[in-house]
């Protein structure tokens, strides 16, 4: 059975086992400095940091924060040994059912092949790309803005909601404006 659980710094095997999976699923540019992330994990109670378990083995990791109205996923991983074994689909289905309110995600622009299927992943979920320009900001002082997409899930609509839900992602997130 599929479950999603918090973890904290103290958890060491755990917290380690997401910092890796973390560094070897996503670019540099696209996380923030690991340091940072430990004192987000332990110290910013609106973060959560999960590892996700089949039974009592972990698969992956899904970070995400709760702004009330709306959920913001920021990182989503299943380990390499365990890929295209339903587990994406398995944890975001476990996610809607837990969280019970919108989600938001970001997504790289559908221009590689890998993106294209990342996207239509997200939408075989039940999640809509949203087609408005968005640009993800710098995890670190000196990277660059990266032109990313939006994708929600659940009863937000992209003309009414997209700007409040980029302003609060980049407010509370990226602490940028």
């Amino acid at each position: 059975m599929l479950r999603l659980q918090r973890i904290t710094t103290a958890d060491t095997a755990l917290y380690s086992y997401m910092e890796q999976l973390m560094v070897a699923s996503f670019p540099a540019e696209e996380y923030r400095p690991l340091t940072q992330l430990r004192e987000y994990t332990d110290g910013k109670k609106h973060f959560y940091n999960n590892i996700i378990f089949d039974d009592d083995v972990a698969v992956g990791f899904i970070t995400y924060w709760d702004f009330g109205s709306f959920h913001y996923a920021e990182h989503f991983a299943i380990d390499p040994a365990r890929r295209n074994g339903g587990y994406g689909k398995k944890t975001l289905e476990c996610l809607c059912q837990l969280l019970q309110r919108p989600i938001v995600l970001e997504v790289e622009m559908p221009e590689e092949e890998m993106a294209k299927r990342r996207i239509g992943f997200y939408q075989r979920q039940g999640f809509t790309l949203w087609q408005r320009p968005y640009l993800q900001p710098p995890y670190k002082p000196g990277d660059s803005y990266l032109p990313m997409q939006l994708m929600a899930y659940g009863n937000l609509d992209c003309n009414k909601d997209f700007e409040a839900i980029r302003q609060r992602i980049y407010r509370e997130v990226y602490n940028a404006q």
